[in-house]
């Protein structure tokens, strides 16, 4: 039950940060909780999550309740290396960092009720 995002172009770095809010949590929460951050990586990793739980659905007939987020890792992808003209006829570089995203989903056993004794004396 996983999901990758490659070479998507925003830096690790700021991935991370909305990556980190939904980790451990249910995939129910974690969609709603995406949907009021105001972040630019919500989208992606929104439909990350929903293709992972469409992945769980389809291949290992898991109902969407019982998942939730085991592991979401935010790694570098290709840099991509720019110029930006400086005085004097220099040249600065400009780097356009790209993330990979994985995420893996487990299924977590629905919790049973729970019952309630009297105690006798």
């Amino acid at each position: 039950m996983k999901s990758f995002l490659k070479n998507y172009r925003q830096s690790p770095r700021k991935v991370r940060l909305v990556a980190d809010s939904v980790r451990g949590k249910n995939v129910t929460i974690a969609l709603r909780d995406l949907a009021f951050v105001t972040k630019r990586a919500t989208d992606p990793l929104a439909k990350l999550i929903k293709s992972a739980i469409a992945n769980a659905k389809n291949n290992n007939n898991v109902s969407e309740e019982n998942l939730f987020i085991k592991e979401i890792q935010v790694n570098k992808g290709i840099v991509m290396k720019r110029i930006m003209p400086r005085a004097r006829g220099t040249a600065a570089r400009i780097n356009k960092r790209t993330s990979h995203v994985s995420i893996t989903l487990e299924e977590r056993a629905p919790k049973a009720a729970k019952v309630k004794t009297k105690k006798t004396k």
